[in-house]
């Protein structure tokens, strides 16, 4: 069944949907980071070892990349509008229900739901920036929503460092009753942006042919090299940053400035890289921003004072981060209006592959004896591939 909009209906809704999704993605920052900030005290609390957390955090992964790739399809499908209103809406549900957890199994469960709901929404943002803005702002529009992520992040350490003394069920209430709000509000204020055309048989159209057909195998091959890479760089830092930094000597208490400095700077990294791409294209701001981070690891495993480590983690914070989300707005712009849910779903699942890949590699590492600066420095030759994947994408031809 045929689906148009009035381009006067998206131009005046666009800025409402835009923010809302720029919520949507605070509020996923804020599940992202609850689960760690709130695990010294739900892990004793609920009987949990080291192990069982792993598995806590892991399965939560694990569902990004199953709802990813599932969320896109179905947009595609379906439209924008509904899935991603419910995608909201029982991610909100599920991680208010993490707070009524009291086994392992059930908040085993319980995150891997929310997991699946939280990476189905990814792919359908990615095409809602896309598609509510216009052609010069598409990249930095992207880039505006999902700095929501780390200004979310931000947020839940920031609520359990002021309220210490409060129960941590109090990060899964709050993580949750704001997304089933902003589901309220995307029913009320967000437009269906999916437009089919009729009778071409392109829209329904399999996930394998979206993906390789009509000459996008190139395109569709170098965004998963680009995406893979630098999500395992990015979630090894997020999850060991301040253990890399005391295992150079640096005091405890100092280490989570490192933190806080690496997702401060990836905010300005996001909006300023994706300026620039909108308006010189991906190929430069990009391929620079690659050569940045690479320089950078470089640096940061060779640094030693925390005036260095500060700044060297800001700076990698601005490039992955700037990189990152310059990729979700630019991965839909390599599919038809049609199929943007099942190649932007497709790019995150395999990022997402990197995700849980990253924060295991520093864990092997570190157990077999590499130091601190050695881990940091495997990551160089990853920025590498990913530089050369967008600087060879550059070269592929778009839809439009």
């Amino acid at each position: 069944m045929a689906t148009a909009i009035d381009a006067k209906t998206i131009t005046r809704s666009s800025a409402l949907t835009v923010a809302v999704c720029f919520c949507v993605a605070i509020a996923e920052g804020f599940d992202i980071q609850a689960i760690g900030v709130a695990a010294p005290r739900l892990g004793p609390e609920l009987g949990l070892s080291a192990g069982a957390l792993g598995w806590i955090f892991g399965i939560g992964n694990f569902g990004l990349v199953v709802g990813a790739s599932v969320g896109g399809w179905l947009a595609d499908r379906l439209g924008r509008r509904p899935v991603f209103i419910w995608a909201v809406l029982l991610f909100g549900v599920f991680t208010f229900a993490t707070a009524a957890c009291a086994t392992f199994e059930t908040l085993l469960a319980v995150r891997l739901l929310a997991g699946l709901n939280l990476g189905a929404a990814f792919p359908i943002m990615m095409a809602v920036a896309t598609e509510v803005s216009v052609a010069e702002k598409r990249t930095q529009t992207a880039t505006t929503i999902f700095c929501g992520m780390p200004i979310g992040g931000a947020g839940a350490a920031l609520l359990i460092q002021a309220f210490a003394s409060l129960d941590w069920r109090l990060l899964f209430y709050v993580g949750g009753v704001v997304p089933v709000l902003l589901a309220l509000l995307l029913y009320s204020l967000m437009p269906e942006t999916l437009q089919r055309r009729a009778a071409d048989g392109r829209d329904r159209q399999s996930a394998w042919t979206t993906l390789f057909g009509g000459g996008r195998a190139p395109a569709t091959l170098l965004l998963w090299i680009a995406f893979l890479p630098t999500l395992l760089i990015l979630y090894l830092i997020l999850n060991w940053l301040p253990t890399l930094v005391t295992g150079k000597g640096i005091a405890r208490s100092a280490a989570p400035l490192a933190s806080l400095a690496f997702n401060l700077a990836s905010v300005a990294g996001a909006l300023l890289i994706g300026r620039l791409v909108d308006r010189f294209d991906l190929r430069w701001p990009l391929t620079i921003a690659y050569a940045g981070l690479a320089v950078t690891l470089l640096g940061l495993s060779r640094s030693g004072t925390m005036a260095e480590i500060l700044v060297l983690s800001g700076a990698a914070g601005f490039f992955v981060l700037g990189a990152n989300f310059a990729l979700y707005g630019l991965a839909p712009t390599y599919y038809s209006p049609e199929t943007r849910g099942t190649g932007s779903g497709a790019s995150i699942a395999v990022g997402r592959v990197g995700s849980i890949t990253g924060p295991l590699l520093a864990g092997i590492l570190l157990g077999s004896g590499t130091s601190a600066s050695g881990v940091v420095a495997q990551l160089i030759p990853l920025a590498v591939i990913a530089g050369v994947g967008v600087f060879a994408l550059s070269f592929c031809r778009r839809p439009y």
